[in-house]
């Protein structure tokens, strides 16, 4: 017993046991809520209901507790209801004689099934109404409410349910129980229209006027219906809540009324069973199209981004290239994982149902099958592969640019100060106007300058290699480059014939001067290689270099350290040049020759060289701190290595362990169904929860990719087959469970029992060698065989063997999965719905015509099912039929597949 909007109502469902009366009314009278008036009005109603059979005898009563005290028109009351013969009574007035006749009556009803605990004969004898109404109540539910059955409920529940679909299109009818949906009259009214439409004007009625509504349903009943009144209106109007079991009586009694038409509620019921499949196959078929084009369509538009190859060729903008790629994967492509995970799920959950409601096989239209979108993703992932990998390839490339086009400039510059003057100075015409000893040293001079060419040369050369180079990697900016360069070898080859020509004037001057400066000359010759040397050493220690490992470093140090190896014989050499410097100095001093200081051979002096030198000695510690510093850089890259490989080695082999294990339950090795469902659910949730290291994983990769490194030597593991391998799992945990939610479907809705499925697990399982899911042909052919399926190696066996995989394979895939199998072995031995059997209860609600109305369907079917119907049957073409008459048999065997709508 519970309440109810405010209400008490009853949880008594219409069993079959008198004690249940008895409990139940203690109960309500303990709690207060038994209401004195439900006494009367079962009085009144059993009364009546008694009458309505006893007529039959042509008898009746007049008080309920009074005549039956002696049992003989109980008797006769059983023999009538139940059209069977009870023992002859006992014809004496005695007690003794009543109360055998009583317990014939009371042993008649509990042959029929009934317990009849707490009530006696001696009760029934001596007038107790308590006692005589519980027992009345038992008869009226064992013959006239047990037998009412609608969708398998208990007897109240069908018969509420009988009520609530037959007043269901009717305004201000909402019935809800037996007692306060009654209550206006309108309920009953409307059980009356829907049957006999031309005794009521429903329309007339209003909620207002409940005793006129009451009287008017009470009056039409007895007059057309022969229904007698078994509850007074005035009654149900002043009682604050009705007796239930008074309304339950006479409503049975309007049910056993029209039970003529419940062969066509019956097949109304077949009939909306089977739409309401339908409607929801055709609702998971649209919302695998929707999804189906939803995800083809994106990954339609992202392939040409994925395939782009251009950059605006610079080291910033393929990063920033990188950085987009990197949002994708994180935030763009995770929802469409789990996408095409449901559309997977949903696309095999539609089979299963097709398949168990005996249906054709859903097959998406062109472009859209799982095939088609396995191989639109496969597309999608190589894409990606390749894309990532392009842009790591371009970081490379740009990066070198990026080093050698600063090379380029700094090795440049230095040329271009060297070469600064060199041609005005080439073609002076200064020799002319001086003395002999003024064009020796002219000519030493310029010997000093070609020596200082000559040692330029490769400078030059390495410029135009540089440049190659930038040509050769497509350097954004490489016209600028070339045209730099040409303008240095176009240079470089107009100061090589000048200084052709300078020589040769120098030489003809020569003819006639003498006096070669001896000192002067040993200093330019030693000074010149000894100042392109220190010009060299410093763009050496200037130089910048580019390294991705600790071994790189390394090298670059050991060369450094082998140079600094060598400074002791370049002090050495200074040391000398500047004592040259000296010596002259001192000749000078003693011998004091005018201009005796300039050296006619070279432009450099000891100060020059004395500033380099200390440059290059400054330089030295400064290029240490240098390769330190990037030592530093690649010891922390190879950390970030290390810590990469340390977290992919845990990460990979874990999800290989999940997908063996995810693997090893849907191969139906490790228990029940409901087990393997229970542990793909834990594992479901474990893999969730592992999740945080994959995106710790992701942030270690993102830092190895910024500090551009390329390669890992301590793992075989790299982020791209990590991700794969992780949605791999996510997606094989997901089909996992939808499978095995499809095979207890299958099981349950076939009735088959947990050993005839580990049998066909197992029997599957043995053949399925590779653990792959599924069998060939010939394997699933040894597979039936093993089951004792007969098929013979003649042709008719071939023959009957290809009609099996015709059923079991129907899409031609080479191959018939576990649920295809069990769908099999299952199906011929269950009672399912077919087209016959839905065109029989079509038939039924059209009177036996050949087609059938709208009017007719909106009549028997629920508004939504009716119009689901009108909607989608085809016109009747056949004669003599009423404009808008419909052809449910094309309609019905549409369903089935058998004919095209």
């Amino acid at each position: 017993m519970m309440m109810e909007n405010g209400v008490m109502t009853n949880n008594y469902d219409g069993g079959l046991y008198a004690d249940g009366y008895m409990e139940q009314e203690e109960e309500w009278e303990r709690e207060g809520l038994l209401d004195p008036a439900w006494e009367k009005q079962q009085k009144k109603t059993f009364t009546a209901w008694c009458n309505s059979h006893l007529r039959k005898a042509g008898t009746g009563i007049e008080n309920i507790d009074e005549d039956f005290r002696n049992g003989l028109k109980l008797m006769l009351l059983l023999e009538v209801i139940s059209g069977e013969t009870l023992p002859k009574p006992d014809r004496g007035k005695m007690r003794f004689h009543k109360i055998a006749n009583v317990n014939k009556a009371l042993d008649f009803i509990a042959s029929k099934g009934v317990k009849l605990v707490s009530i006696g004969a001696e009760e029934i004898v001596d007038g107790n109404l308590k006692m005589t109404l519980g027992m009345i109540w038992t008869i009226i539910l064992r013959f006239a409410i047990q037998d009412i059955s609608v969708e398998e409920m208990t007897a109240k529940e069908g018969l509420l349910l009988w009520c609530q679909r037959k007043t269901a299109p009717y305004k201000n009818v909402n019935v809800q129980n037996f007692h306060l949906s009654f209550k206006d009259g309108l309920a009953f009214c409307a059980l009356i229209h829907r049957h006999r439409p031309d005794l009521i004007d429903y329309s007339k009625l209003s909620k207002d006027n409940p005793l006129e509504n009451l009287n008017t349903a009470f009056d039409v009943a007895e007059k057309y219906l022969d229904i007698p009144r078994m509850l007074d209106p005035d009654d149900l109007q002043n009682t604050a809540m009705p007796d239930e079991r008074a309304v339950m009586t006479y409503v049975s009694s309007y049910y056993h009324c029209f039970s003529g038409a419940q062969k066509a509620e019956t097949a109304a019921n077949r009939i909306c069973k089977v739409l309401k499949v339908n409607q929801e196959n055709e609702r998971l078929m649209e919302e695998y199209e929707r999804l189906a084009s939803d995800l083809l369509d994106w990954i339609r538009r992202t392939m040409p981004w994925l395939n782009s190859r251009q950059t605006d060729n610079s080291l910033a903008g393929c990063q920033k290239k990188l950085e987009d790629y990197r949002t994708y994967r994180r935030k763009h492509k995770p929802p469409r994982v789990e996408q095409k995970a449901k559309l997977e799920t949903n696309f095999n959950t539609l089979q299963t149902k097709l398949r168990l409601s005996n249906r054709p096989a859903y097959m998406p239209t062109e472009g859209k099958m799982v095939s088609d979108i396995a191989g639109a993703w496969k597309g999608l992932e190589i894409a990606e592969k390749a894309f990532e990998e392009w842009l790591l390839s371009e970081m490379m490339r740009l990066e070198r640019l990026d080093y050698l086009a600063q090379k380029f400039k700094h090795k440049a510059d230095i040329h271009e100060d060297w070469t600064r003057g060199k041609e005005e100075m080439l073609q002076s015409q200064d020799f002319r106007q001086c003395k002999l000893n003024d064009i020796k040293a002219l000519k030493k001079k310029h010997e000093a300058f070609e020596s200082d060419l000559a040692a330029h040369q490769d400078r030059v050369e390495q410029i135009a290699a540089i440049a190659q180079e930038l040509n050769t990697l497509e350097y954004h900016d490489v016209a600028s480059v070339n045209a730099r360069c040409q303008r240095i070898c176009s240079q470089w080859d107009r100061l090589g014939a000048l200084t052709q020509r300078r020589r040769h004037a120098l030489d003809d001057a020569e003819r006639v001067l003498e006096q070669i400066d001896l000192l002067h000359l040993e200093f330019a010759k030693r000074a010149a290689p000894f100042n392109n040397w220190l010009d060299g050493t410093r763009e050496d220690l200037v130089d910048m270099f580019i390294v991705h490992t600790i071994e790189e470093i390394s090298g670059l140090m050991d060369a450094h350290a082998r140079f600094k190896a060598t400074l002791g014989e370049a002090d050495k050499e200074y040391q000398a040049i500047v004592n040259l410097v000296h010596q002259v100095e001192s000749i000078v001093k003693q011998h004091q020759i005018p201009g005796g200081l300039e050296n006619p051979y070279t432009t450099l002096t000891a100060h020059e060289l004395n500033r380099k030198w200390s440059d290059v000695r400054q330089l030295v510690p400064q290029r240490d701190g240098t390769l330190n510093a990037e030592l530093r850089k690649q010891q922390n890259n190879e950390n970030l290595r290390r810590q990469f490989a340390e977290k992919a080695n845990a990460v990979g082999p874990w999800i290989e362990r999940q997908m063996d294990a995810v693997t090893a339950i849907g191969m139906g090795l490790q228990g029940s169904l409901e087990d393997q469902l229970r542990r793909l659910k834990e594992y479901e949730t474990g893999v969730y929860a592992y999740k945080p290291h994959i995106e710790e994983l992701e942030r270690i990769h993102q830092a190895v990719q910024e500090g551009m490194i390329f390669e890992n030597r301590y793992s075989q593991y790299t982020m791209e087959t990590l991700r794969v391998g992780w949605e791999q799992l996510l997606t094989s945990i997901n089909r996992t469970i939808n499978e095995v939610e499809n095979q207890i479907l299958t099981r349950d809705s076939k009735g088959i029992t947990q050993e005839q499925l580990t049998e066909f697990r197992a029997s599957f399982n043995h053949f399925d060698k590779n653990r792959t899911g599924r069998l060939a042909p010939e394997e699933y052919k040894s597979c039936l065989v093993s089951l004792g399926y007969s098929i013979g190696k003649d042709r008719q066996g071939e023959l009957d063997f290809q009609r099996i995989l015709a059923v079991v394979d129907p899409n031609n895939t080479g191959y018939v999965s576990f649920d295809a199998f069990l769908d099999f072995m299952t199906r011929e031995s269950t009672d399912t719905d077919t087209a016959e059997q839905v065109i029989d209860s079509f038939r039924i609600l059209a009177g036996d015509k050949p087609y059938i109305t709208a009017d007719e369907l909106r009549r028997e079917l629920p508004p939504d099912q009716a119009e689901y119907c009108v909607a989608r049957m085809p016109p009747y073409r056949g004669s003599g039929a009423p404009p808008g008459a419909l052809d449910y048999m094309a309609f019905s065997t549409a369903l089935y597949g058998e004919t095209d709508l």
